[in-house]
């Protein structure tokens, strides 16, 4: 069996933040690879399905992020699961925008998500980290990780959530390398004539997700408010149906 966590807050209001990068890419694989629908158990918002010919669950934690360990724990402990058999889909603030890295074990480098993982389940799982870039002063992380994405990450987020969703069986065999490859390629400029780079073609708007029910007290990564500059268009973009659902709830 094979776990795919994706890390983020639940509810409406924090589905579009950098911060939830981990629930979209879950959220993408499910739509791609015909899981079946979401349901709530173990504290997490779950979905089965299979990948590379492995039997795999998709989860979202509602425990919001600082607790993320402990709801992943649960189905860790349930399913009697290696942290080898676990891969995380989490926010990167040391990576620039757009660039992802798999890694195995180490540090939570100072991710709240990671180290609610760590203390439940160990540091030995593997981790898909996608680079959101770094706001350049740690005052300004929590702001920065709690606003929603810029419509000029749209060129970037579309694209990569494709590629993560068309290449996970990858993950589920354990070829984590080849994957990373994969997004690699996937996410380079395409080469023209005289190998001089064409221009990216423009992102197509794909995602169609459903907003997380939130099920605890206020968040342990409290809100920051959006500015209307930084939020994501919900005319276009690779987040239309999404924002669109979003902006509609009133969330």
């Amino acid at each position: 069996m094979f776990l795919l966590v994706g890390l983020g807050n639940p509810g409406p209001r924090y589905a579009l933040n950098r911060h939830n990068v981990g629930f979209l890419a879950v959220d993408a694989v499910h739509r791609r690879h015909g899981f079946g629908p979401w349901r709530q158990k173990f504290s997490a918002e779950i979905a089965e399905g299979t990948l590379g010919g492995e039997r795999t669950i998709l989860v979202k934690p509602l425990t919001y992020m600082n607790e993320s360990g402990r709801s992943v724990g649960e189905i860790v402990r349930f399913h009697k699961l290696a942290p080898g058999d676990v891969v995380v889909i989490h926010d990167e603030l040391d990576l620039p925008p757009g660039k992802v890295r798999m890694k195995v074990g180490g540090g939570h480098g100072g991710h709240n998500g990671l180290r609610s993982l760590t203390a439940h389940i160990g540091d030995a799982y593997r981790r898909l980290r996608i680079g959101i870039g770094h706001p350049g002063d740690k005052a300004m992380v929590h702001t920065y990780v709690l606003h929603d994405f810029a419509k000029s990450d749209a060129a970037w987020v579309d694209p990569l959530l494709d590629a993560i969703a068309a290449d996970a069986p990858l993950l589920a065999e354990g070829k984590d390398q080849t994957f990373a490859n994969r997004l690699h390629l996937a996410l380079s400029p395409p080469k023209g004539e005289g190998g001089e780079p064409r221009p990216p073609r423009p992102p197509k708007p794909k995602v169609e997700a459903a907003a997380s029910v939130a099920t605890g007290n206020d968040a342990a990564d409290a809100p920051a408010p959006a500015s209307s500059s930084e939020q994501v268009s919900p005319a276009k973009g690779p987040f239309a149906a999404l924002a669109k659902f979003v902006r509609g709830s009133g969330g």
